[in-house]
């Protein structure tokens, strides 16, 4: 997670929402990712598709089973759908999103019975750091 951390700093760095995301196969990270939405004009720009973008790149591979990623913010549902159709095995994350968070906040798309694949899901890793570079952040937006 302290990975992820460093990655939503580089995010935050180039004016974008500080979010920074990991997979790891095997005990070695395979992708890295943060946010990038205003940077490449892509509202698919989120630190988790950066970081499946990037694993997959790296293995030859879209499907990503046995994976586990580690995310700073909780994954709002067009992400989770993204870690859904890679396969990804866990996920690890850090603040909750009560506004957009599908992954047990607002709803639980990737525990979800209706799916034809299941994430297991670990919250609150390191929540307090990665709640207080949003909050940070945010804060610094509005002065």
């Amino acid at each position: 997670m302290r990975v992820a951390l460093e990655e939503a700093e580089e995010a935050s760095i180039s004016g974008e929402i500080p979010v920074g995301a990991i997979v790891v196969l095997g005990g070695r990270i395979i992708g890295r990712g943060r946010n990038r939405s205003i940077e490449s004009s892509d509202p698919t720009g989120h630190a988790e598709v950066m970081a499946l973008r990037d694993a997959g790149a790296r293995i030859g591979n879209y499907r990503l089973p046995e994976t586990i990623m580690y995310v700073t913010l909780e994954p709002c549902p067009m992400c989770a759908g993204a870690l859904l159709h890679a396969r990804v095995g866990n996920l690890v994350f850090g603040a909750r999103d009560p506004g957009a968070g599908a992954a047990g906040s607002v709803m639980n798309l990737l525990e979800s019975p209706l799916a034809n694949h299941r994430c297991q899901v670990i919250a609150g890793i390191l929540e307090a750091d990665c709640r207080s570079r949003l909050e940070e952040f945010f804060k610094q937006r509005r002065l």
